[in-house]
């Protein structure tokens, strides 16, 4: 093995469709810093391969004969193979609903099949999707971390001049972003909330439509807030955790009685639709001072921005730390820029919310 191959991320590919494994291959094996190393028709074949080739990343379709994309994961796990691996599932329904539960089984992340796509535009979008999503996790797991963030972490980060530090606003209103392996982090800090919660949370998590109504279902059935999607028009209230909906940017307005919520369809911001960027940016100018944002794992920067808004609004922010992050490009960034009040580690993180919204309950009056 020379050196070159030695820095590059091995990739396996696990499809029942010949084609799909010859676009895949191709399409991967044209990125200098992938290596593909081999292809696999189903789980039972898949699992055969991995002792031998030992790759960095697998992208594993959900529905194959013998052996499906489920049951090789948890075949994966159970043998305490604790390689990252990204579903590759059709945007369906039931595509949606077996992708939340391999990522409830380990799986690092997934990016949708187009469906019924030309050839073109499938090629597009695995360059597009796929491969900067196998880059980011096959760094890490390939032992190059100091390259990961040095890709994903400028060191000449933007700054801002961050207010001095004052006791801060009471928080009257939660906004979340989330990207790569936001859901299990959702999924774990959600339920570390009391019922008796005094502000909505309003959460963006990149994710297609149809995917983020299951989610929301899921989450709802895992803790005691009530989750849902959410939908223009609605009036977020205290102890109710509303999720942006796949395709939709989703923004906080206010009017003669009060804060509503607000979808639209308008650009992607960083390819993504819903950004977080839109969220941050608008409870910054409702709620001013209010607010309180947390930025967990994901690719990118999206959500700097807003965060940039909100700091300079004076509310506070909390960035999911390295160490627990699948991914630390957007919480990292927003670290790297020092915008963050606290960075902590993915178990706290829900103890910290609930102890930063009930802290200024009774000391200090609302900004918003």
């Amino acid at each position: 093995m020379t050196q070159d191959d030695a820095r590059r991320v091995r990739v396996l590919i696990v499809d029942d469709a010949p084609t799909v494994r010859r676009l895949l291959t191709e399409v991967l094996s044209a990125d200098p810093e992938l290596q593909v190393i081999g292809a696999a028709r189903d789980g039972r074949e898949a699992l055969a391969r991995m002792g031998e080739s030992k790759p960095d990343v697998v992208v594993l379709d959900v529905a194959m004969p013998e052996m499906d994309g489920l049951e090789t994961l948890a075949e994966m796990r159970r043998r305490g193979l604790r390689i990252p691996v990204i579903m590759y599932s059709s945007l369906t329904r039931r595509g949606a609903a077996a992708t939340l539960d391999a990522l409830a089984l380990g799986a690092s992340d997934y990016v949708a099949k187009p469906s019924g796509a030309h050839l073109r535009a499938s090629v597009e979008q695995a360059r597009r999707d796929l491969t900067p999503r196998i880059l980011a996790l096959g760094r890490r797991a390939a032992g190059l971390r100091g390259k990961a963030v040095e890709r994903e972490i400028p060191t000449a980060a933007a700054t801002v001049v961050v207010p001095p530090a004052i006791p801060p606003a009471r928080a009257d209103i939660v906004a979340i972003g989330a990207s790569t392996g936001g859901p299990n982090a959702l999924a774990e800090i959600l339920p570390a909330l009391t019922p008796e919660l005094p502000v909505p949370i309003l959460i963006v998590q990149h994710m297609p439509p149809l995917f983020t109504r299951h989610l929301a279902e899921r989450l709802d059935a895992k803790c005691a807030l009530r989750v849902s999607e959410a939908a223009t028009g609605v009036r977020p209230r205290p102890g109710e955790v509303w999720i942006a909906p796949g395709g939709h940017h989703m923004v906080l307005g206010r009017d003669e009685e009060g804060v509503r919520i607000r979808l639209h369809q308008g650009p992607p911001q960083h390819s993504c639709r819903p950004a977080v960027d839109e969220l941050f940016g608008s409870v910054a100018e409702v709620c001013r001072a209010a607010v309180l944002a947390v930025l967990l794992t994901g690719m990118g920067q999206d959500g700097l921005a807003g965060c940039r808004r909100i700091r300079l609004g004076g509310g506070q922010i909390l960035a999911q730390d390295e160490t627990t992050s699948v991914v630390w490009g957007m919480p990292g960034r927003v670290v790297a820029a020092g915008l963050a009040d606290a960075v902590l580690p993915l178990g706290a993180l829900g103890g910290e919310i609930e102890r930063r919204v009930q802290a200024q309950r009774k000391r200090r009056p609302s900004a918003a």
